[in-house]
């Protein structure tokens, strides 16, 4: 009885995977906090084109978390207590070309993406909690930005670790200290050139991810898209721009499952190992972020500026309205 009771706690066959939504007070409160990892997903709703669903990064995430909590209580003693998936992301790809209202893409401001996961890790750390992994793949530069300086925020406040997965981008020699090697795709020099070096949203790599976890999901148009090949980041920036561009970058006609299904195992084999590594004494501090990456970089940061500004007048606009209200 009490074994039927626990899988059903846990809506999972493995009694050392929780889920935070079906559990009651007394239960979280019993978790041996030293021994319990806080996996956070998250998946923005952004456009991805005329073929993939909004919630693609979502979609991707709950599967990563998945392989990332199994991965983690298979080590004797840990446990894993999983929140459920929260649909908040910033900046849409849709952003890259300053097109800032786009079907599909539902963003918040950096700061209150900021603001959730630093409320947030205050709840966790005020109740005990010491080990937190973000799963929020996506490529915003800002919104990586924010989740690392919530993380800062929890180490720093409660001494723990709050780490952004995605967030982190280990230099080769790390990787292969790791014994991770990314999967490679053969494709001929003409699908090659077709496809471009950035294949950053919504191409061939995003495509051949969704037909893996949600085929039905996959709208059939994909077949038949004309290819956006960028092979540097003023190509990039330039292709968003353009009036006639549908959303994703990349030759989505060239995705199979089989990639996505090496894609997805490879992402999830990294994440893993980062997160074993970290529990283990890895100060995560050694290794580059991506957010830094990005935003060391000349043409990004003046891209983005339009991005910064247009944030502001959002939050001129609401202000402007709440002061008229007499809302503080």
């Amino acid at each position: 009885m009490i074994a039927v009771l626990t899988v059903l706690l846990c809506g999972a066959a493995n009694a050392q995977i929780y889920r935070v939504a079906q559990m009651n007070a007394e239960q979280i409160r019993a978790l041996d906090k030293q021994k319990t990892v806080v996996i956070l997903p998250g998946g923005v709703l952004e456009q991805h084109g005329p073929h993939l669903p909004s919630f693609t990064d979502g979609y991707s995430n709950e599967w990563l978390t998945e392989r990332l909590a199994e991965a983690i209580v298979a080590r004797p003693g840990w446990t894993v207590l999983v929140f459920p998936i929260t649909p908040l992301g910033h900046a849409g790809a849709n952003e890259i070309g300053g097109k800032y209202v786009f079907p599909g893409t539902y963003s918040i401001r950096r700061t209150t993406l900021r603001a959730v996961l630093m409320d947030l890790a205050t709840e966790l750390g005020e109740q005990g909690f010491r080990r937190i992994f973000v799963m929020h793949a996506h490529g915003s530069p800002f919104h990586n930005q924010m989740l690392d300086q919530a993380g800062d925020y929890f180490r720093d406040t409660y001494g723990g670790r709050m780490v952004n997965l995605h967030g982190l981008q280990p230099r080769p020699e790390q990787l292969s200290k790791q014994k991770l090697a990314p999967p490679k795709l053969s494709l001929s020099a003409l699908e090659s050139k077709e496809n471009g070096l950035l294949d950053v949203h919504a191409g061939l790599d995003e495509t051949s991810r969704l037909m893996f976890l949600r085929p039905d999901l996959v709208n059939p148009s994909y077949r038949t898209l004309p290819p956006f090949a960028a092979n540097s980041l003023v190509e990039l920036f330039q292709i968003a721009k353009a009036p006639n561009w549908l959303g994703y970058l990349g030759s989505p006609r060239l995705a199979t499952a089989t990639y996505g299904a090496q894609l997805q195992q490879y992402r999830a084999m990294q994440n893993s190992t980062l997160a074993i590594a970290i529990l283990d004494g890895l100060d995560e501090r050694e290794i580059p972020r991506y957010a830094d990456f990005m935003l060391n970089d000349k043409t990004v940061v003046r891209e983005l500026e339009r991005s910064t500004k247009y944030e502001a007048e959002i939050e001129r606009k609401q202000r402007e309205w709440m002061k008229k209200k007499g809302i503080e």
